[in-house]
């Protein structure tokens, strides 16, 4: 019995960390859309109601990939490393774009965003490859971030 409540504790825990990211890179984006919407856009920008959904795909798809990985006690220090640090990047991304208003700081924090984003789909392979199939959407939203991201600066 005591096994199946510290397994439960484990699955709260990765799901809270995943709302917290959620949720902190979500107040982040609300502080700062006023800024946002007064930036000027390049002709091909993602549609705005696209993005939430996309990050609920992706923030769903981990959650199930971690929840998994993590019943059959495969979890290492490397992969919880790129985990956290996936999950800070994403939030200071949110902030330094954001609340903080700086395109410059956002994209310095999306690079690496983007580099520790393929690091972790890459980390994923060694457990199952359909691991990084599924969480492979991640890098290539990011990647895309990166791309507006930077036209953003260029533009203003």
């Amino acid at each position: 019995m005591e096994m199946k409540k510290d397994k439960i504790i484990g699955y709260i825990a990765i799901i809270g960390s995943i709302i917290l990211v959620a949720g902190l890179g979500s107040l982040f984006v609300n502080l700062g859309m006023e800024y946002f919407d007064s930036l000027e856009r390049p002709s091909e920008f993602v549609p705005s109601f696209v993005i939430p959904i996309v990050w609920t795909v992706i923030y769903c798809i981990f959650a199930v990939v971690l929840c998994i990985i993590y019943s059959k006690q495969e979890f290492d220090f490397k992969t919880t490393i790129l985990i956290a640090i996936n999950g800070i990047l994403n939030i200071l991304w949110c902030l330094l774009f954001f609340t903080l208003e700086s395109t410059l700081l956002g994209v310095i924090s999306i690079v690496l965003l983007l580099i520790s984003s393929y690091l972790l789909v890459i980390d994923l392979l060694k457990y199952k490859e359909w691991y990084a199939y599924l969480t492979v959407l991640y890098p290539i939203w990011v990647s895309c971030a990166t791309c507006l991201n930077l036209a953003l600066w260029i533009l203003n």
